[in-house]
């Protein structure tokens, strides 16, 4: 039972897999989106709002950013914490992993309220946001 116990952690794979491609997902499409709109841009066509489409764009980056952290700390947390990690990076324990997910999602969260105040017409009230 112990051994059987012991291996489940490989389990955690699935879902570091699944955060990783993700990840790896979110940080294409943006680098696609961004390439996109620069293109078009240099081709004269403006999109409504510049600061807009490119504070989304930065949104997509940020949650690919999220799910790569999820899936690394995922990674060192249950199956090798030897990862070669810059410092800032490194996950111990899961409140290591909470905090670095806490600190992201606070920008994450900061992004898209500058996107609703860059986007704001006047008539919404930006203080339910």
């Amino acid at each position: 039972m112990k051994t059987l116990l012991g291996s489940s952690r490989y389990l955690i794979l699935l879902a570091v897999l699944a955060a990783f491609a993700s990840a790896v997902t979110l940080l294409i499409f943006g680098a696609y989106e961004a390439g996109l709109e620069i293109w078009h841009i240099l081709n004269g066509e403006m999109p409504k709002s510049l600061a807009v489409t490119f504070i989304e764009i930065a949104d997509l980056f940020l949650l690919g950013v999220v799910l790569y952290i999820i899936a690394l700390g995922l990674y060192e947390l249950f199956i090798d914490d030897t990862v070669p990690v810059p410092a800032w990076l490194e996950i111990h324990t899961l409140d290591d992993l909470k905090s670095k997910l806490i600190s992201v999602v606070i920008v994450v969260m900061g992004v898209l309220f500058l996107k609703q105040v860059v986007a704001w017409d006047g008539e919404r009230n930006l203080l339910t946001f």
